[in-house]
């Protein structure tokens, strides 16, 4: 795995088209379809990969590759809290709400429809023991760096 993951990083720094990617353009898929090949990967692999700047300034990029064949073996059921953290209207508003500014559960509580102080700190907990969210001291939370550009995968396929 250390070694796909190697292969994937080196697409980052593979020549791209000087416009950027344009619809149609798969660069990616192209170029992890070669990483794959040349691992003798018969099954294929996913590749997700992000660039983001959160309206507070902050700028992610991240990238994440697995072979289809670890995941399909792997066992879905340990995957089951982490989604279904994600489940519920008012939890990711939470996220939206976060990922937009507003980090304290009193600034989360100023909004409407967020329910009460005890309702915003049960779903806090929800998603922090998923993983979604983690506290940074003084009452603080955010977006672990490293679940930003999956958050925003997951929304673009429930869209689609």
């Amino acid at each position: 795995m250390a070694d796909i993951e190697r292969r994937l990083a080196a697409l980052e720094a593979a020549d791209r088209p000087a416009s950027g990617p344009r619809e149609g353009d798969l660069w990616a898929l192209e170029g992890l379809k070669a990483q794959l090949a040349e691992l003798g990967a018969a099954a294929g692999g996913v590749l997700f990969t992000g660039s983001v700047r959160l309206p507070a300034g902050e700028q992610y990029v991240w990238q994440h590759g697995a072979l289809t064949e670890g995941l399909l073996d792997a066992d879905w059921a340990e995957s089951a809290e982490v989604f279904a953290a994600l489940g519920h209207p008012v939890r990711l508003r939470l996220l939206r709400e976060v990922l937009g500014g507003r980090r304290t559960a009193a600034e989360l509580a100023e909004l409407d429809g967020m329910g009460t102080t005890g309702q915003i700190y049960h779903h806090l907990r929800q998603l922090t023991g998923a993983g979604w969210l983690h506290t940074t001291g003084r009452g603080r939370h955010e977006v672990p760096p490293g679940r930003v550009v999956p958050l925003l995968v997951a929304l673009s396929t429930a869209r689609n």
